[in-house]
């Protein structure tokens, strides 16, 4: 079964960073792209942030310049490092296949940016 499971949020200041981690298991996880994505409250779920198996990365514009994703293959992780942060990057972030077709969601990792 395929378990996707994140960590590393928590409670941070404008400015501040963070870093994000998706341990997956359950498929062959070099294989395929991956992305990050959040969910604000009252807002859709939006793709952040992707990565191609050979490591080729894509990333929203709001986000461009301040996100970094990356990945471990030996460790089936994927990574989000999230610099100048602003109260508009709040919201529950999840990884996830990157396609038309998700793996089952995950509990996400909640990333609050607050003074």
């Amino acid at each position: 079964q395929v378990q996707l499971v994140e960590s590393g949020g928590g409670l941070v200041m404008p400015g501040g960073s963070l870093r994000l981690s998706c341990v997956a298991s359950g498929f062959v996880f070099r294989a395929y792209s991956m992305g990050w994505y959040r969910q604000a409250p009252g807002k859709q779920r939006e793709l952040v942030a992707t990565i191609t198996p050979g490591g080729i990365t894509n990333y929203s514009d709001s986000v461009k310049g301040r996100f970094t994703i990356s990945r471990e293959n030996a460790k089936n992780t994927l990574y989000l490092q999230m610099s100048s942060l602003t109260p508009e990057d709040t919201a529950v972030y999840y990884c996830n296949r990157n396609s038309n077709v998700f793996f089952s969601w995950g509990q996400g990792t909640q990333v609050i940016v607050s003074s």
